[in-house]
């Protein structure tokens, strides 16, 4: 094995030592949970005005009740960040909710049925392993407008192969089993089967995949929004804040894109590691 090689299964066994420590569960699982009751709540939470502009406080530090100080606009950063928390979870999360539908109602006909329609859907799946993430969520800003919702439909097409491709393994297993056999000499239609007894079955991979893809979608929207054609300004959204704070980070004020930053890298670290604690409980499938 050569020191590359070595080097990797350690960081590996590393990261599933980590993931698999109940404190660092416990600690992600806040976080998490700190996030979406910021998404759901942060509008209600922010102390003040997240646009509101005052250019007299223009890179102003924390004071009083403003903790994080303020934008190069003179806008409470702490409003921000929590106003902007609703548009960087529901990005993800409708990414994630089309790419595993997608993805798992590919991999289950694909499996059930085999053959030619098969081969069909897996030509398709390659056609679409050709588009890089961020360059069809580009492609879509420039052919439908710069926008959270058309960035984070490409992505989803781009992520479903990915899907389609892990989940079409676990269901052929699954396909491949004596109960599927005896259900279907029993005479229970296969869309029964399927929903009733295969899905469930898969439910843990399909979850760990969830998760894993959460931490990959908020990081390509925060990057797509980052160039200018997901979420739009005045709107706080956290890949925004990345790229508006740039200016304050040549002068030498770079809490705006430090903060916004760090939520982005908590949350991504906190789901990809629980991603993985589901993934070792349903006994290593997603990898």
């Amino acid at each position: 094995m050569s020191a590359l090689a070595t080097a990797g299964a350690t960081v590996g066994g590393g990261r599933r030592r980590l993931a698999g420590s109940r404190v660092v569960t416990g600690l992600c699982v806040a976080i998490v949970a700190v996030a979406l009751l910021a998404a759901v709540l942060g509008p209600l939470l922010a102390p003040h005005d997240p646009n509101a502009a005052d250019l007299n406080n223009a890179f102003v530090g924390p004071y009083g009740d403003h903790p994080l100080g303020f934008d190069g606009q003179g806008r409470d950063l702490l409003s921000r960040l929590l106003d902007g928390a609703r548009s960087s979870m529901l990005g993800p999360a409708i990414v994630v909710a089309v790419a595993m539908a997608a993805g798992t109602l590919l991999a289950v006909v694909s499996a059930w049925l085999g053959g030619w329609v098969d081969s069909a859907i897996g030509a398709v799946l390659d056609v679409l392993f050709a588009f890089p993430a961020v360059l069809l969520a580009i492609l879509a800003a420039a052919v439908f407008g710069a926008g959270l919702t058309a960035a984070a439909l490409a992505l989803a097409v781009a992520y479903t192969p990915y899907i389609a491709r892990v989940l079409r393994s676990a269901a052929l297993r699954e396909r491949a089993r004596e109960y599927v056999a005896a259900l279907e000499v029993q005479g229970l239609p296969a869309v029964a089967i399927c929903v009733r007894h295969l899905l469930p079955n898969m439910v843990g991979l399909v979850a760990a995949q969830a998760t894993l893809l959460f931490g990959y979608a908020m990081v390509d929207l925060a990057a797509v929004s980052f160039i200018g054609l997901g979420v739009q300004p005045p709107q706080a959204d956290w890949g925004v804040m990345v790229a508006s704070g740039r200016a304050g980070v040549l002068q030498g004020y770079p809490a705006e894109a430090l903060s916004a930053g760090l939520c982005i890298v908590l949350v991504v670290v906190a789901v990809n590691l629980l991603g993985e604690r589901i993934a070792q409980r349903d006994g290593g499938g997603a990898r």
